[in-house]
């Protein structure tokens, strides 16, 4: 689903609500920092009960979980009945400068990232600021932007934020790492 027919589909849902719909009075919140990153590609921070009906709306095939703690009870019901799988990729949060992003990790989850068959698609980490634009940063490498316009965009999201550490994995990810052939298998299936 492209921005625009996202936005369409959005719209006439509020319609509908707007309209008295008795089966759906619900607001549609979507999670801190949400936003589409490609088609079947959307980024946001960490999804409360409050937004799985928006979320519902997206119709996600897949989640990329980039936080390592384990996924909440609640979030597990809402992964289980609506059938989203759910790959879970532990990536420490630091601000330190000499702990680095584990390469490996974000490579898995960028095969994830780049196989179709898991979309619609959402990558979320805490706040969706650093763990989850380092995996968009690496993304629009794969996708050949220049660093520049790489840096901008997570500094939009990082705001105030924004890790030099961070920039540094993205300008030295090797996207030659990726082998967006393969199929990974998700952590968790529901």
């Amino acid at each position: 689903m492209g921005q625009e027919s996202l936005v369409v589909h959005l719209q006439n849902l509020v319609s509908d609500v707007d309209a008295g719909d008795d089966d759906d009075d619900r607001l549609f919140v979507p999670p801190l920092n949400f936003s589409m990153v490609d088609s079947g590609i959307y980024r946001s921070g960490f999804p409360q009960p409050q937004n799985f009906p928006f979320l519902k709306t997206l119709g996600l095939q897949s989640i990329i979980y980039l936080c390592p703690e384990a996924y909440p009870d609640a979030n597990v019901q809402f992964l289980k009945d609506n059938g989203i799988r759910l790959f879970h990729f532990g990536v420490e949060a630091s601000k330190e400068e000499s702990v680095s992003i584990p390469e490996g990790k974000i490579s898995a989850a960028m095969e994830v990232l780049l196989d179709a068959r898991n979309y619609p698609l959402l990558i979320h980490c805490k706040r969706g600021k650093h763990r989850t634009g380092c995996l968009v940063g690496c993304l629009r490498k794969w996708q050949k932007w220049c660093l520049a316009s790489v840096f901008e965009e997570y500094q939009r999201f990082a705001s105030d934020k924004a890790r030099i550490s961070d920039k540094r994995f993205m300008e030295s990810f090797d996207i030659s790492t990726v082998k967006s052939h393969q199929t990974p298998t998700p952590t968790t299936r529901f």
